[in-house]
């Protein structure tokens, strides 16, 4: 009787390792196409017989991957984070690994509590997703033991790697659409040093304004949140300017939403007397009836990209670190009217 052919035959042959020959011929990721080709097609010439599902033994280990997320980002309207996480999970699955959440509170931000997933050597990497206090994060940095990533947000302070949306082009091309649109009139609604992202924002949406020969306003510049807590519920931060613009440039979808009730009970009609773009696409329910033109960010895309750098570095596979910038793409709905 023939001796059955081994994955370890066909790799001798190629000069390859098994798993990439196990990658191949289970059309995983990890192997470019060409060689895949070579590796299926001497399989199929040595006569090489797939395993059944059941008796395929994993050639990769398994991670545990921490995410931590500032309870912050879990308040009424920011709920986008729970999604975000959802998705990371879903994302962890495909890649073999297992996720353990932990949501900091805000007086562990404050006494400077290492997050006990961390304490007690539970994970292999870590996924901090949004901006936590400075001072936090600092100490986070350095009781970290294993690869992390950080993940739609950025920190200039050190070297790290950083999936982030493309915010400062993403609010450039919504505010042109606005000019396309007619306006020359507009406002912007975000708390600039709360977030980089809503900095970043605010500088593309200055672009897009000085390309059309506009003055930045500094009435038009908006608070929409506490500072301290990045509530958007208290009435007292966000505030209608005395001279109106045609239209709002708003941070975010939850922005903009809480901005069309108000501009409502101001005897304001949204689009027809003021126009509202937003950024993310994700608008909480109940907040606003209204469909928000934005600017939406491909979180998926996002938290694949993270997850394959933190997968790598787990592995030890080492690079320098860099901030990955991931594109969207603008979503036309209700909010906004022409003027031409």
């Amino acid at each position: 009787m023939a001796k059955a052919v081994k994955l370890a035959d066909i790799a001798d042959k190629l000069h390859v390792s098994t798993v990439t020959v196990s990658k191949a011929l289970s059309d995983q990721k990890g192997v470019s196409e060409e060689m895949r080709e070579k590796i299926k097609q001497l399989a199929q010439e040595m006569g090489y017989k797939l395993p059944s599902a059941a008796k395929v033994e994993k050639t990769e280990k398994s991670f545990n991957v921490g995410v931590v997320i500032s309870e912050r980002h879990f308040n009424y309207y920011e709920s986008y984070y729970l999604k975000v996480y959802q998705m990371a999970a879903t994302r962890a699955v495909s890649e073999g690994c297992f996720t353990l959440l932990e949501v900091v509170s805000m007086a562990d931000e404050q006494e400077m509590n290492t997050p006990k997933l961390l304490r007690e050597n539970k994970v292999d990497g870590l996924i901090i997703i949004g901006r936590m206090k400075e001072e936090y994060l600092s100490r986070l940095y350095q009781v970290v033991k294993v690869p992390f990533i950080c993940l739609d947000f950025y920190d200039k302070r050190i070297e790290c790697d950083a999936v982030i949306s493309d915010s400062f082009y993403g609010m450039y091309r919504i505010t042109n659409y606005l000019f396309e649109q007619g306006h020359s009139k507009i406002a912007y609604v975000g708390t600039l040093l709360y977030t980089d992202s809503i900095a970043d924002r605010y500088f593309g949406y200055c672009k897009s304004l000085l390309e059309h020969g506009q003055a930045i306003r500094e009435d038009w510049v908006i608070d929409d949140r506490d500072m301290e807590t990045g509530d958007l519920r208290n009435g007292n931060v966000l505030r209608l300017p005395d001279q109106m613009p045609t239209a709002f440039a708003c941070n975010s979808d939850m922005t903009a939403g809480v901005l069309v009730e108000l501009l409502k009970r101001e005897g304001y009609r949204v689009p027809e007397d003021i126009s509202v773009v937003g950024f993310d696409n994700y608008l909480y329910p109940s907040i606003c009836s209204l469909g928000i033109t934005t600017y939406e960010i491909d979180m998926r895309g996002m938290v694949k990209k993270a997850f394959r750098k933190l997968v790598k570095k787990m592995r030890g596979e080492g690079r320098k670190p860099e901030v990955d910038i991931i594109s969207g793409r603008i979503v036309l709905k209700e909010s906004v009217k022409g003027l031409r």
